[in-house]
């Protein structure tokens, strides 16, 4: 068990055992609940500290709460069966859930200081700084990085010569790396230099091994992996194995059913927000039709009219052929993004639906209609196709989406193949669980970030 999992043992059994001892329930069935809890949540993996993500531990936390739930039923005595206990006892699961989704959340934030470990990444390059770009935004990590160390021109390597990348934090030369570690108090040491030769890398973990308590290191690949990955240990043999993820036919049911129950509840918001939208138009003198009607591809290639609010002026596309072929500069920032970032055509109300994300609400029309799903790729138009290139055959296997991969990974940020790359990966790695964390983060960004909704 991990300093994080006693930590989580501790705070979750004063809550469980304080939480319990308010309902009703008889002496034996208390001490039962509680000593039910921390067998199943052990048998679950929560406490081994595997969990780097918060999308991890949500995914330990609702597989053990399914066994609780199921365990504590059993439980109950049912003869006679007393709808008074069951009532109580499905609100207790419901306040104990709640309050450990806090401690999941909060546990990681409250107790930083005393759980993060630190962290000096080997490599100064771009590698490196996208590996510390993680550690600083993802905080549920517990990855404190201290420092780069730059290898180049040491005579301890022969085969490392990285483009170094300026960093936020302190550059050290190679020969002051035990230095560096016994002054920062180093625990785990991320080596970010994938092009470093077998020889190179062993004689580095070599000179490591009984300095810091992980290491850890990211294995050369050509950019995004977007194909299911497991690791094996084949008797001795690092053998990383792939697959593409399926949809079975019950997973097929049980995501339509998501998209309907989705596709209501967008409507009922749509009405009232069509008259808002209608307001903001003409507050800012634009009379012009709310809606924005495209043709997109959808499933298999079958194209279909996708619903928007208009957030551009009238003629937007004439218009965006009329500034290519003035400005050479536009033409090339389009044909490599498909987008422009300070788009002349969008309007003063087309910008703020654009930024709150208000400007997809009409796409659920389409999920409705089948056309589209609540999460998926995106909706690549017509045009796109042969730019679309390999990509094409696995992004178009899905429906696409009000909300997906791009959306929620840097929406702004990325350029075309980067989408490509990411709706190609949704597709190769599609699950249930994938679906509901692209779904949490989307209603993240649309509450409090800026970058990337839906």
């Amino acid at each position: 068990m991990t300093k994080l999992g006693v930590y989580k043992n501790i705070i979750e059994g004063i809550m469980t055992i304080g939480l319990v001892f308010v309902f009703p329930f008889s002496f034996v069935f208390k001490i039962k609940l509680v000593l039910l809890y921390f067998i199943i949540m052990h048998l679950a993996g929560r406490y081994r500290g595997r969990a780097i993500l918060i999308w991890d531990e949500l995914k330990l936390l609702l597989l053990g709460y399914m066994g609780y739930i199921g365990a504590s039923l059993l439980l109950l005595d049912y003869d006679p069966f007393s709808w008074g206990q069951f009532g109580w006892l499905v609100l207790y699961l419901l306040c104990h859930g709640f309050c450990n989704l806090l401690i999941a959340r909060y546990t990681h934030v409250v107790f930083w200081d005393k759980l993060k470990k630190n962290v000096l990444i080997i490599g100064a390059g771009t590698t490196a700084s996208q590996l510390y770009g993680t550690c600083r935004t993802n905080r549920y990590s517990l990855l404190n990085v201290k420092g780069f160390i730059n290898c180049n021109d040491d005579p301890f390597f022969h085969h490392v010569d990285q483009t170094i990348v300026e960093q936020e934090k302190p550059i050290y030369p190679l020969k002051d790396l035990e230095k560096v570690i016994a002054e920062q108090d180093i625990e785990t040491v991320l080596i970010a230099i994938p092009e470093m030769s077998r020889k190179d890398q062993r004689k580095l973990v070599e000179r490591l091994i009984n300095q810091v308590e992980t290491i850890k290191y990211l294995p050369r690949m050509e950019g995004l992996v977007t194909f299911n990955t497991k690791i094996d240990d084949f008797d001795g043999q690092l053998m990383i194995s792939t697959a593409e993820g399926t949809i079975t036919n019950t997973e097929k049911i049980f995501k339509r059913g998501m998209d309907i129950l989705a596709g209501l509840a967008g409507l009922c918001v749509l009405a009232p927000l069509t008259l808002y939208v209608r307001h903001l138009n003409h507050k800012q003198g634009d009379y012009d039709p709310i809606f924005f009607k495209q043709v997109r591809i959808g499933e298999n290639g079958r194209e279909f009219t996708i619903y928007k609010y208009r957030t551009m002026v009238p003629n937007a596309e004439k218009i965006l052929d009329e500034l290519m072929e003035k400005d050479e500069a536009i033409r090339k920032e389009y044909q490599e993004n498909k987008k422009l970032r300070d788009d002349p055509r969008i309007t003063k109300a087309g910008s703020f639906l654009r930024k709150t994300s208000l400007d997809e609400f009409p796409q659920f029309i389409n999920v409705l209609k089948g056309e589209m799903s609540l999460i998926g790729p995106r909706p690549y138009l017509p045009r796109e196709k042969v730019d679309m290139g390999p990509y094409y055959q696995d992004v178009v296997s899905s429906k696409p989406g009000i909300t997906g991969m791009w959306q929620t990974h840097g929406r702004s940020e990325v350029n075309f193949e980067q989408r490509l790359e990411l709706d190609e990966y949704y597709y190769r790695n599609w699950s249930l669980w994938l679906d509901i964390t692209l779904l949490i983060r989307t209603v993240k960004q649309v509450l409090g970030d800026d970058e990337g909704a839906m």
